[in-house]
């Protein structure tokens, strides 16, 4: 396990003034700071932006092109076909897309790659197909801005093509690599002047959609009524929660109680979850990897059909599949896992690089695996499996290794990669791994100390300054996630007066902490309970970093502070 670091975070503003005004506490105005925001109007985007303050889509570089060549090609019944992808972006885009097109009356259907056959985005067979059946339009989402030579093949059999993407544009010698199709949309262009470029793709094909109603004189609230699947898109996608991101999650995760998808319904069902009750987290960690887990074992299509059903029966079935692949998905994951880390722990401890060769790992959860591998080592993790023609791999970086760079230094050793800092995907031939394992130990860069997880704490706070009000309060910081993390508190010399380990696995700990003026306060640990005890022995001091909570039972609310890391004295 990495050694952690508990820091502070440092930044500075004047708290009491900028809480007067805003009417919170010093505490909230503080981790606001903590998150990157400064300035009187970015704090009032941040606590009262609404659907209304959201970028105008028009901003977008080829936005309005893109508008009226479709509205054209609705107009005049020429036939559209929508390409996505196999992630929960692609199928989220897919979805709002298709939705829209059809309520605007065009003849429109859609394809998705297949993970393992096709690869990702659009490919030279899914043009073929498209040409052959006598598509006029090919329309991208989630894809297209890197698929330079398969748009230039669309071109020349006829089809007209808009891409709408959300990647990095592909550059040679510094310059930009532009598909030759008929719009290009991608917020990540050097020319569009879009203020916040750090969008999924959902979110470009959402604000497509909202400026094809309004040219065709659909209400805003149908635009509106898509939002969910934006917000869905978004969380999933792993998109930084700031700015407008932040604002689409918000507002979508407070639709979704009301949401018209059946699917989507039966969906939380299998899962337990109460669609008024859902978090960000929910998305992420729940609904996320259920329609994510289609397009990793089987088909995404199951996804994008379980979102478009109209019945009840059949969208059970297919909730029901969804739930039962992503079952199958984390068991699989749990195995590559633990066999990932046998491999690290046996043979490459001292690499300050991890290369895993699974060739029996199935390599959509190359990804996921190498994820925990960073996790548990704080290490860049790349978890290779055994593709048809060649071996495939996928990378998780730590903030101080640059993974895409790092890779670039090394590619006559590759047959193919792409990514950026923190992820990657590639593939090689099998001869080429230890030679690979090699050099990327030998060009890291790395040192000790950048294999330590670092804690960040927003307030050293004591315990007895929590209250009901400032809890209730922390809500107005929501959505927590990737970029808008869940605020951390820390304190230190806590005596711990008594505490029990609970529940089935032994995996809580319940505790009553007391302050050295005497204040005690309920506590909870989410965890290995047995090796808590073991750590603590006789010890009666601990440090604590923990995110306060109303606790609420039979009618009963007390605050407890939930323990997020401890140290024992």
């Amino acid at each position: 396990m990495a050694e952690e670091v508990w820091m502070v975070q440092t930044k500075k503003a004047d708290f009491n003034r900028i809480a007067e005004r805003f009417g919170i506490d010093p505490v909230t105005a503080r981790i606001i700071r903590n998150r990157g925001i400064e300035g009187e109007d970015r704090i009032n985007l941040y606590l009262n932006g609404t659907v209304g303050t959201l970028y105008d889509p028009r901003l977008m570089k080829d936005m309005e092109k893109a508008a009226a060549i479709l509205k054209d090609k609705i107009d005049r019944k020429k036939k559209i076909r929508i390409v996505g992808d196999y992630d929960i972006d692609g199928v989220c885009s897919t979805y709002i897309l298709y939705k829209a097109f059809l309520r605007l009356g065009a003849p429109v259907d859609y394809d998705i790659p297949d993970r393992i056959r096709d690869g990702y985005g659009i490919n030279e067979s899914i043009i073929e197909k498209a040409a052959e059946q006598g598509i006029d339009t090919i329309l991208t989402c989630d894809n297209g801005i890197s698929a330079y030579s398969q748009i230039e093949l669309a071109k020349k059999k006829g089809m007209t093509v808009v891409i709408t993407d959300h990647h990095e544009v592909p550059l040679e010698e510094g310059k930009e690599i532009i598909p030759p199709a008929d719009a290009v949309i991608d917020p990540k262009r050097e020319e569009c002047s879009y203020p916040f470029p750090e969008i999924c793709g959902a979110v470009v094909a959402w604000k497509l959609v909202q400026v094809l109603f309004a040219e065709c004189g659909v209400p805003a609230k149908e635009w509106e009524e898509l939002l969910e699947f934006a917000a869905i898109a978004t969380v999933g996608d792993v998109m930084r929660l700031q700015d407008e991101n932040r604002i689409i999650v918000k507002y979508g995760l407070s639709r979704m109680e009301h949401t018209s998808s059946i699917g989507l319904r039966k969906l939380a069902a299998k899962n337990n979850l109460d669609l008024s009750q859902i978090t960000a987290y929910h998305i992420g960690f729940v609904i996320g990897p259920c329609l994510n887990a289609g397009g990793r074992l089987q088909t995404a299509k199951l996804a994008l059909s379980l979102l478009l059903s109209g019945d009840e029966e059949e969208a059970d079935r297919l909730a029901t599949e969804l739930k039962e692949l992503n079952d199958m998905r984390k068991d699989m994951t749990e195995q590559g896992t633990e066999a990932a880390r046998l491999q690290v722990d046996t043979y490459y401890s001292q690499d300050k690089v991890l290369v895993v060769y699974l060739p029996e790992c199935h390599e959509s959860l190359a990804g996921i695996i190498a994820g925990r591998l960073r996790e548990h080592y704080q290490k860049p993790s790349i978890v290779l499996t055994k593709g048809e023609e060649a071996v495939k791999g996928s990378g998780r970086s730590i903030e101080s290794y640059h993974m895409f760079q790092k890779l670039s230094e090394v590619k006559e050793l590759m047959l193919k990669f792409g990514g950026h800092p923190m992820a990657a995907g590639l593939s090689l031939e099998e001869k080429n791994i230890g030679e690979f394992r090699r050099q990327l130990n030998e060009r890291s860069g790395l040192r000790e100390e950048d294999f330590k997880a670092k804690v960040w704490i927003d307030v050293p706070m004591p315990v007895n300054y929590m209250t009901e009000r400032l809890i209730r309060e922390f809500r107005c910081l929501e959505p927590f996630g990737q970029g808008n993390e869940k605020p951390l508190f820390a304190q230190k010399n806590l005596r711990v007066r008594n505490s029990r380990v609970i529940g089935r696995n032994r995996n809580v700990v319940r505790l009553t902490l007391e302050e050295e003026n005497g204040f005690a306060m309920e506590a909870i640990y989410f965890g290995d309970g047995i090796a808590f005890e073991d750590e603590r022995g006789g010890r009666r001091v601990m440090d604590i970093v923990y995110y306060p909570e109303i606790n609420e039972y039979n009618g009963n609310k007390s605050l407890q502070a939930v323990v997020r890391k401890y140290k024992f004295h």
